[in-house]
């Protein structure tokens, strides 16, 4: 049977990648069989993985919320949108919480140009230049573009750098980071001038989404409480993570929440924070 990816291509469907997916959120064996053998009966001739994976979803969802909640980490990254700003600070967030110190949208001068750096970390000797390129849908990868564009940015700051006399080798380092994938070129072409390039799943091991999970970093749109109103009204609060809502209740206040809704919220909240080192060691 022929599926319709978000690219346009029509694979067949795997139920082995589905229960693939569904394994790297934490869900147990039966409750994998279980979604696999319904997603059977529901599936037909051209159906978008979107469809499957909202359904697979639905079915998880109403089993193990808080596994739920992890196995849409992908959507709910594109849900941090439309301006990008909030993956801006959520960049900075995991990489805050892995040692560096960190600063968003610090103009940074360079050779030639000053530029607005979306994300600058420091930790020890080292200092990553950080642009964020945010794709609100998927089917959207960096294409080669994307890093040539970077690199020259980089490469101007790092010439002022070195008019300075600092050293450069040591000191700077540029990164791009998307939400989604890079492609071949696009990976070819860092490789070769050295950017560091960090998407959902490159590199290996060490991707946005193994980030995460092994931080409990979860972004509050992971949520399966909060309504889509409420998750934007937080956004705009700059509350990006599950974590800062824990140390922010009062927002909860200001949206009316009830006081029973509220605290399964934040036992939600906390759940996931507490799951990611948990889940990670496992």
């Amino acid at each position: 049977m022929k599926i319709l990816t978000a690219s346009g291509e029509r694979p067949d469907y795997s139920k082995e990648k589905v229960a693939g997916s569904l394994r790297r959120s934490g869900a147990k064996e039966h409750v994998i069989q279980d979604i696999l053998k319904t997603l059977e009966k529901d599936l037909y001739e051209g159906m978008s993985t979107k469809q499957i994976y909202k359904l697979a979803y639905k079915l998880l969802k109403s089993q193990d919320g808080l596994t739920a909640s992890r196995y849409k980490l992908k959507k709910a990254i594109f849900e941090l949108g439309p301006t990008g700003f909030p993956f801006e600070r959520f960049i900075g967030a995991v990489l805050e919480h892995s040692g560096y110190k960190v600063e968003i949208g610090k103009v940074v001068q360079g050779a030639c140009v000053p530029h607005e750096i979306d994300v600058i970390a420091v930790k020890d000797e080292k200092k990553l230049f950080i642009e964020c390129k945010f794709h609100g849908e998927q089917g959207r990868n960096c294409n080669v573009k994307i890093p040539l564009y970077i690199h020259a940015r980089f490469q101007d700051i790092r010439n002022h750098r070195s008019q300075k006399g600092e050293n450069v080798q040591v000191y700077n380092e540029g990164w791009v980071v998307t939400n989604t994938r890079f492609t071949k070129d696009a990976l070819q072409y860092s490789h070769c001038v050295g950017l560091q390039l960090l998407s959902w799943d490159y590199p290996k091991y060490q991707g946005l989404k193994d980030r995460i999970d092994h931080l409990g970093l979860y972004p509050i749109t992971v949520s399966s409480l909060l309504s889509g109103r409420e998750k934007q009204f937080l956004l705009s609060r700059d509350v990006v993570l599950c974590m800062e809502l824990l140390d922010n209740q009062f927002l909860l206040d200001q949206l009316e929440i009830s006081p029973g809704r509220k605290k399964k919220i934040l036992k939600e909240m906390e759940e996931l924070c507490n799951s990611g080192m948990a889940y990670h060691e496992k």
